[in-house]
């Protein structure tokens, strides 16, 4: 099996005039520029980034990088100027922002999934479908307003506090810090734009250098929907460079989305701030002895393949009762014949494109490599197909040894999966909590009893019962325990970390506002 290319990928220019300003050509290559408030569309005095496709590895763009003393700029004008923008902006004034923002991406729909299917090597299908994401969480903006109101708190029921009274209200930290992963580099940046900016905060957007061009339109749509041009700055950086500015006490609050090593140096790096770090995965799935084989099948099948593995919330682990292993094997590869087709992501019939770059498809020829080496066997897949394609991969494991394999214990961005039995559900469970992750678990089951004891021990931020994980567009809320991060994220709960309480207590002490019988 080879991967058939279609032909030259092309350079990445957008048909709509509102990016015109965006970028310049230069010698039939186009340089995107950064945004910094108070400068505009920006070329970086840092040198540039070329950004490849990882459907053929070719150069489709490059992208101007700031330095320190731009960024450090932009930074004094966010915090002095563009936090109070965003604060001073009235509610129903950001959401009407964010109104024009879905009419003007709409306009420019097919530019995103472009962007998206060149840049990140979506298959055309999952990238109209990120696009289609971003704009539905724009349109429930709205329910995050649930999470704005406050409380009021009368003083009379503690002596000490009679004839005061309370109220409770969140405000904006003033910069958030959003740093984004390559996997949904566009609603990525939306997510944690509208969190932020319904909150009332300016934002410092770190995308991902290895395909920034999603967020880089974004920026760009956001300030002609007419959002407070000092709130917002494209941080187009190296990312040692953006680590020397988050320990700046000006960023009040972080937002990221990324490896557990990555969310390991920002902890460290960044000190005392609010955080909310969606990080590591890889989920476990368990089917149990009464489970619907070829709904689970083919819900473990998604899981695994979807946007070739490289998902947080992808099935990395797939626990099986004994009773049913070999009929759900038989399934399972059924399936996933059904459903894997490998191929340029600009072909609308490819189900699995490229991975986002070779080097990650070295890695996890690897993990399959140490996997059979400790006892597993290929049951599925593992050929390489060129640099950044792979077959989706199942490899089976002899329970007693499955811990001892790598993808076990460590992340393999990407699309492979380990499959063994279990003896029944407790030690179903003790495997899936054994994992140092604790994003999300599937658990397939037609008993009431045992799914809910699945979910009282598992110990994990979100439990999909007859489904595979998919955190969607955050309208439930997910996030993760141990190595797989802090907080909740998703509509009414990001907001959650990107604004502080602040109790004001009045005091009428002698006012006779109250005549309490003492």
């Amino acid at each position: 099996m080879s991967v058939k290319i279609l032909g030259e990928v092309e350079k990445f220019k957008p048909r709509s005039g509102i990016f015109g300003d965006i970028y310049e050509e230069r010698e039939g290559m186009p340089f995107y520029k950064a945004y910094v408030p108070g400068m505009g569309w920006v070329s970086g005095d840092s040198g540039e980034l070329s950004v490849f496709s990882p459907i053929d590895e070719s150069t489709i763009a490059k992208v101007e990088l700031i330095g320190r003393d731009q960024a450090a700029q932009g930074l004094r004008v966010l915090y002095e100027k563009g936090r109070w923008e965003a604060r001073n902006t009235p509610g129903e004034k950001r959401l009407r922002i964010l109104s024009k923002l879905r009419e003007v991406m709409s306009n420019s729909f097919e530019d995103f999934v472009k962007a998206l299917v060149l840049d990140a090597g979506k298959p055309v299908h999952g990238a109209e479908g990120e696009v289609k994401a971003s704009l539905d969480r724009i349109d429930k903006a709205m329910l995050d307003l649930r999470k704005i109101s406050g409380d009021y708190i009368p003083g009379d029921w503690d002596a000490h506090t009679l004839e005061t009274e309370g109220l409770v209200r969140r405000e904006p930290y003033g910069v958030v810090a959003a740093i984004v992963p390559f996997n949904y580099p566009l609603y990525d940046s939306v997510m944690k734009i509208v969190s932020a900016f319904i909150a009332g905060n300016a934002v410092l957007l770190k995308p991902s250098s290895s395909d920034p061009l999603p967020a880089i339109l974004l920026v760009r749509a956001l300030l002609e929907a007419g959002f407070p041009p000092n709130a917002i700055m494209l941080a187009m950086m190296r990312g040692r460079d953006f680590g020397e500015l988050l320990p700046d006490r000006r960023i009040g609050a972080i937002m990221l989305t990324g490896s557990t090593e990555t969310g390991k140096q920002v902890l460290a790096k960044a000190g005392i701030k609010s955080y909310l770090l969606e990080l590591g995965g890889g989920d476990p799935a368990l089917v149990l002895r009464d489970a619907d084989i070829r709904q689970a099948a083919d819900n473990v099948t998604k899981g695994i393949i979807s946007y070739s593995g490289q998902r947080c919330d992808a099935i990395k682990l797939v626990l099986v009762e004994e009773p049913i292993y070999d009929e759900f094997k038989k399934a399972l590869l059924e399936e996933l014949e059904k459903q894997v087709k490998i191929g340029d992501p600009r072909d609308p019939g490819t189900t699995v494109g490229p991975l986002i770059d070779r080097a990650t498809v070295d890695e996890m020829e690897a993990a399959i490599k140490d996997a059979v080496e400790k006892g597993g066997r290929v049951i599925f897949g593992g050929k390489r197909l060129a640099p950044t394609y792979i077959e989706p991969t199942v490899i089976e494991v002899p329970r007693e040894k499955v811990r001892e394999v790598e993808l076990y214990s460590k992340e393999v961005f990407a699309p492979v999966a380990l499959l063994t039995s279990v003896e029944g559900l407790d030690q179903a469970i003790e495997l899936a909590n054994g994992r140092p992750y604790g994003l999300d678990a599937a658990v397939f089951s037609k008993n009431l009893e045992w799914i809910r004891k699945a979910i009282r021990y598992l110990e994990v931020g979100a439990v999909y019962v007859n489904m595979f994980p998919r955190h969607g567009i955050g309208y439930y809320p997910y996030g993760g325990r141990k190595d797989s991060g802090i907080g909740m994220e998703g509509i009414g709960y990001s907001i959650e970390y990107v604004s502080a309480y602040k109790s004001i207590i009045f005091n009428y002490k002698g006012a006779r506002v109250w005549d309490y019988m003492v």
